[in-house]
């Protein structure tokens, strides 16, 4: 909420800006940052937590004032659960990503819904909230698993495979060159390589205008009404 009551400040500044021009007939000035038509951005992080490299992550976001959503794995929330209530209380979302990273695609539609349902009420206990949005792992899911969520889910249009790199600016690159309004960028916040690309990648969108949020806020963004049960791979139009 509070980054969408910032992203509505901004929206009453330009408006302002616009009609000081109109009334005085000279052109408003106006800081460079800001644009006529805000753009804005997910970054989005599987499998964590992990102590030392979601930490330092959310210390960069912080810093840099950027919103982002984890999608956790439940079987590593013992022993980080204040890394978890930190993200809650720094205003980013948090999803889940399965309790043990089950694939969601396979035979047995019962056992995968179970898992999903563990890495919930995982997640939930810590956070006290009654449910949170999916990611399915690989961004698999079959049409028998499917028909049984009960949250939206979140796919991606953005993918560096930083998993497979493990080189920062390969990922750095990839992402700048691929990156459009409305994307949902995935990235991996259990390497070290990956955060540190995820803190340059911050830097250079917010110098060109971009607003890093969370899915949730990019979709209503966009104008699209989270449904529960449907895949959503970016809010772009």
């Amino acid at each position: 909420m509070q980054k969408l009551l910032s992203i509505f400040i901004y929206l009453l500044m330009l408006i302002f800006i616009e009609s000081a021009a109109e009334v005085t007939g000279v052109p408003a000035s106006a800081p460079a940052e800001i644009s006529a038509e805000p753009k804005y951005v997910a970054l989005t992080f599987d499998d964590g937590p992990r102590r030392d490299t979601t930490a330092r992550l959310l210390d960069g976001l912080r810093q840099r004032g950027a919103s982002a959503t984890f999608f956790l794995v439940g079987e590593r929330l013992a022993g980080n659960e204040d890394l978890v209530l930190r993200m809650q209380r720094e205003g980013h979302q948090i999803g889940n990503h399965t309790y043990s990273h089950i694939r969601l695609d396979g035979s047995d539609a019962a056992g995968q819904l179970a898992d999903i349902e563990e890495a919930q009420r995982a997640i939930c206990g810590i956070l006290g909230t009654e449910s949170c949005w999916l990611r399915p792992p690989y961004g698999l899911v079959a049409p028998t698993v499917q028909a049984g969520i009960t949250v939206p889910m979140v796919h991606w249009s953005v993918d560096p495979r930083d998993w497979e790199s493990r080189n920062t600016d390969k990922v750095v690159r990839a992402v700048l060159e691929a990156v459009q309004p409305g994307d949902i960028i995935l990235l991996h916040d259990i390497y070290s390589t990956s955060v540190d690309a995820a803190l340059q990648i911050v830097d250079t969108l917010e110098e060109q205008g971009y607003w890093l949020v969370t899915v949730e806020e990019l979709l209503i963004l966009g104008g699209i009404q989270p449904q529960e049960g449907v895949l959503y791979r970016s809010a772009g139009k």
